[in-house]
């Protein structure tokens, strides 16, 4: 069979350019890393970081039934959103499985989604099944570029160069203005744990922004980062990472993402569900594990507590923040208590781990 041509976002020349080691990610070729996953990380925590993240999903959503179509699709509360926020939710079967975390946007006469690259064509399906005839949903992905500028030195790399108010609002808002002379959405929100900015604009404004990035971040360090870093400074935060972490068959609350349901809603996708949920009690929760040594749990290693099994692990990594070996893992919700030691099984041995509250690192300068 022929190999599968990979997509490229806007900013591959560059990518390829700084010697980053590029690989398949959700069908996009995309940089793991450039100078190495644990430096690139650390300059994060400490300076800041360009993160290309292009391959995200964008979609368009606006008619006169958008904010009721959506209130039915998404588990949080779409309605009592203001213009200029910026709103982390989860999108459920009727069954109560999440189809996929997103991001909502509210602008003044239209809703943005932005969803994880590898369910976009799964969720735009999937809206579209939900769909009303008073509403239109476009998918914008394609020439829509995504940037991240990630860490406690972020908003001075953007000063001068997005409008006053975009420095001056919280986590969670945005505002729509120029970027380095372009149109842009310049968005008070990141997956790192730090404070930052995601923008969004037309791809065919790739090279502008991004040399204005780097350019206006000289004096601050600033560097490409890659997605192995990504990963490592999303799961000291316990950050969800779709497919891992969260699937189809697991719910919010399993998950610890109650605070994005609001039951008190009439009726959306996987309420009754969840309810019912709520009120009979878990039988299973995703906590955090801390390893008693370097040895790291990974995905799919099976947890135990005296010798029998009790869960399974979703996410494993050593936390260059940290410096410990940390996981996450669905457990019998017996075995969910902090403090609780449990084992995972690596093969013919056994990793000492104990249960932690989540997050693991609570340091980060996110506003």
């Amino acid at each position: 069979m022929p190999a599968t041509t990979l997509k490229r976002t806007p900013f591959h020349r560059f990518h390829a350019a700084a010697g980053a080691k590029l690989v398949d990610f959700a069908g996009f070729e995309m940089p793991l890393r450039y100078t190495g996953d644990v430096r690139e990380h650390q300059l994060v925590r400490t300076g800041v970081g360009l993160f290309d993240i292009s391959h995200m999903g964008e979609f368009r959503v606006e008619g006169a039934g958008t904010v009721a179509f959506l209130d039915r699709a998404l588990a949080n509360d779409v309605a009592g959103m203001t213009v200029g926020q910026a709103m982390y939710t989860t999108m459920c079967l009727p069954e109560g499985g999440i189809v996929d975390d997103l991001y909502v946007y509210r602008s003044t006469d239209h809703f943005m989604l932005v969803v994880n690259a590898s369910n976009t064509p799964k969720d735009l399906a999937w809206l579209r099944g939900l769909c009303p005839a008073d509403v239109r949903l476009s998918d914008h992905s394609d020439e829509t570029a995504l940037l991240a500028v990630q860490g406690p030195k972020a908003a001075e790399v953007l000063k001068g160069h997005v409008p006053d108010a975009a420095l001056a609002m919280p986590s969670n808002r945005f505002v729509e203005g120029p970027l380095f002379g372009v149109p842009a959405v310049i968005a008070r929100t990141g997956y790192t744990g730090e404070d930052g900015f995601e923008l969004y604009f037309k791809g065919s404004d790739g090279a502008r922004v991004w040399n204005g990035l780097i350019e206006a971040g000289r004096p601050f360090g600033i560097e490409p980062v890659g997605l192995g870093a990504r990963d490592t400074l999303r799961l000291e935060m316990a950050y969800m990472l779709y497919g891992n972490d969260i699937d189809e068959t697991t719910t919010p609350l399993e998950a610890g993402l109650g605070w994005t349901v609001k039951l008190a809603k009439p009726e959306f996708n996987g309420r009754a569900v969840l309810a019912r949920q709520k009120e009979q009690g878990l039988t299973r929760r995703l906590v955090g594990l801390v390893a008693e040594g370097r040895r790291v749990p990974r995905h799919g290693m099976v947890v135990e507590s005296g010798g029998r099994a009790v869960g399974v692990v979703t996410s494993g990594t050593f936390g260059p923040s940290l410096e410990q070996a940390i996981a996450m893992a669905y457990v019998e919700i017996g075995s969910s208590t902090p403090g609780t030691r449990l084992e995972v099984v690596a093969g013919p041995s056994r990793i000492a781990t104990h249960v932690v509250k989540r997050p693991f690192y609570t340091r980060g300068s996110r506003r």
